[in-house]
């Protein structure tokens, strides 16, 4: 997983050479690194062993999508993350209408964590999206 994680960053960075670009990618990727040990290893509704963790997979498709969708472009990356906060929340409340005997507390204050984690995320690209585009490895003088 971080053989992956490190490798996905180091072929999207080149994308951009925005630090808010960069900000944001590395975000992403961290949320969906934890994100997957945290539903798969630990549970984040009930245990590990409780089949509604797999629900995570699809927060985690929304993602992936999107980010082939947008072509990894910051204004639609900034999109898909925001469209993966909201599948974030959507799996919240399924957890806690269909799931019985939750520590409510526990999975509201989880999934807040990683929706707040992907709308940072977006909200990351989007500055990207606003800054004028510099080339990795050049710097500006100004």
């Amino acid at each position: 997983l971080l053989f992956g994680v490190g490798l996905a960053y180091a072929l999207a960075a080149r994308k951009s050479g925005s630090p808010f670009y960069r900000a944001g990618l590395g975000l992403a990727l961290a949320t969906a690194l934890l994100l997957t040990w945290g539903s798969l290893a630990l549970g984040i509704i009930g245990s590990e062993d409780n089949p509604a963790n797999w629900m995570y997979a699809g927060v985690l498709a929304v993602a992936f999508i999107g980010a082939l969708l947008a072509r990894l472009r910051a204004q639609g990356m900034a999109r898909a993350l925001f469209a993966t906060a909201l599948a974030q929340a959507v799996v919240t409340v399924i957890a806690l209408v269909v799931v019985k005997d939750l520590e409510v507390f526990e999975v509201l204050a989880l999934n807040a964590f990683f929706a707040a984690l992907w709308a940072g995320s977006a909200a990351l690209f989007l500055r990207a999206q606003a800054e004028p585009e510099r080339r990795p490895g050049r710097r500006s003088h100004a």
